[in-house]
């Protein structure tokens, strides 16, 4: 009986940011958008690298890495202080007031790990479903949001395998969303490029993170939220047993998809994300055999940045996403064709603007809510996150192109699909699915979903 490789962890430390200045030592509160991750877990993805061959040295050369990496996210820090401080908490009870945000200065700043794992890439990519090994590539396992207390904001995990190199970041989703992930992720690839050849400490960054906090003209930070201690609205819930698959979409693949659900709706004005994303909640609630009079939903992560007014910068640093929500019956769902869908996806999409946004934020202060991991999903409902607009595989390392990237266990459950941009560009699309194993069975047995996917070999 052979048995799995675990994750060794080697050795870690904590990286400060180079030359910490008096700004950095200010309090950052965190708004609407930031206090309703509080419940979620860490952001958690990451890049799988191979290493540089011919390799003369395999110690010398991890060595340099790792020396790289901490001098480099050191520098990137120093642009995005407010990941390597502590989450601090003013409270009280009576009345009961709780208002939570980022101290700077008092922290260790950002957790650096180093491990190793006797697997190769192809051990990792290869297989049909994701293997349960991926989780152990990240720091934080099942850590939620709040935890960022006593838990650093910022965590790096290196894992060298046999033939590559994994590198897994795990980030405080209270602190910052997805374009504010991938902003930091890019400029550290960018700082440690600038650094490899030959720039030390004063290196210039495409898009400067812009950390301070957007508020509506009639909130006046702090944020008092209405509780006595986090037990109120803080849970922890275990995911399901479930199937994780990456499906990939080519370029093509996807043009004709769009083209199919512009034809059947008598538009142009359907994306290729919406036509895709109608597809994948057709498909999954087919497989989910549900009955017809049941409700169904659609539900999208979008960016509020450009949708304001005036609009934020995408260089905004911090949380600024809505779920958009198209519902119907699983019969109508299913009964229409793939045009029907998408055009429902279209219009949550279109119908989202500054003004409901700023409603909704209205709503949420007179009446606040915490996300909960998995709420207010239910096993009727897909929830499609991430976007494959994100600048993932322009992130280099000194190995090159990453040839595939992965997320942890974190916000899994039945039903949530992430979107990635495909390695090879051109607007293909891979979609990382978790559903229970006898439904992804019936996803992979379906027709309509499995003639839309490409095969994949990113270990060419």
């Amino acid at each position: 009986m052979t048995t799995t490789p675990v994750v060794q962890r080697i050795s870690e430390c904590f990286v400060k940011p180079h030359g910490l200045t008096q700004v950095s030592n200010q309090i950052c509160h965190l708004t609407q958008w930031d206090i309703v991750m509080l419940s979620k877990h860490y952001i958690q993805k990451g890049l799988l690298f191979k290493k540089p061959t011919p390799l003369v040295d395999q110690h010398d050369f991890i060595e340099n890495l790792l020396e790289k990496l901490k001098h480099s996210l050191s520098l990137t820090l120093s642009h995005f202080y407010p990941l390597a401080g502590r989450l601090v908490t003013q409270k009280s009870q009576d009345p009961p007031s709780y208002a939570v945000s980022v101290d700077s200065k008092n922290s260790d700043g950002a957790r650096f790990i180093y491990a190793t794992l006797d697997m190769t890439i192809s051990d990792i990519l290869s297989p049909v479903d994701v293997p349960l090994v991926v989780q152990s590539l990240f720091d934080h396992h099942k850590a939620v949001n709040h935890d960022g207390h006593t838990m650093p904001l910022l965590s790096i995990q290196v894992t060298e395998i046999v033939d590559g190199v994994f590198l897994g970041c795990s980030m405080n989703h209270a602190v910052g969303d997805g374009t504010s992930y991938w902003n930091f992720f890019n400029t550290w690839s960018q700082i440690f490029q600038a650094h490899a050849k030959g720039h030390d400490t004063d290196v210039p960054i495409s898009h400067q993170p812009i950390l301070s906090r957007w508020f509506p003209n009639d909130c006046a930070p702090p944020i008092n939220l209405p509780f006595k201690h986090h037990d109120e609205f803080i849970s922890r819930i275990e995911a399901p047993l479930m199937r994780e698959r990456v499906f990939h979409f080519s370029a093509e693949s996807i043009a004709r998809l769009k083209a199919k659900a512009n034809m059947e709706s008598d538009t142009t004005k359907i994306s290729s994300f919406q036509s895709l994303s109608a597809l994948v909640w057709r498909c999954i609630t087919r497989a989910c055999s549900l009955p017809y009079e049941q409700r169904t939903s659609c539900r999208l992560t979008a960016n509020n940045r450009t949708r304001m007014e005036p609009p934020l910068p995408q260089q905004y640093f911090g949380n600024s996403v809505s779920r958009l929500n198209a519902q119907t019956t699983v019969g109508e769902l299913l009964e229409n064709n793939l045009g029907w869908a998408a055009w429902k996806l279209h219009l949550a999409v279109t119908n989202h603007n500054d003004k409901v946004v700023l409603q909704s934020l209205k709503k949420w202060l007179q009446c606040p809510l915490i996300y909960q991991i998995g709420q207010p999903m239910d096993p009727y409902d897909v929830l499609i996150s991430s976007s494959p607009r994100f600048n993932m595989y322009g992130n280099e390392f000194g190995m090159g192109k990453a040839v595939a990237v992965r997320s942890g266990y974190a916000n899994k459950f039945h039903g949530k699909v992430t979107s990635y941009p495909g390695r090879e560009g051109g607007g293909s699309i891979d979609l990382e699915v978790g559903l229970l194993p006898h439904i992804m069975s019936a996803l992979e047995s379906d027709e309509e979903f499995m003639k839309v996917v490409s095969v994949s070999n990113p270990l060419c």
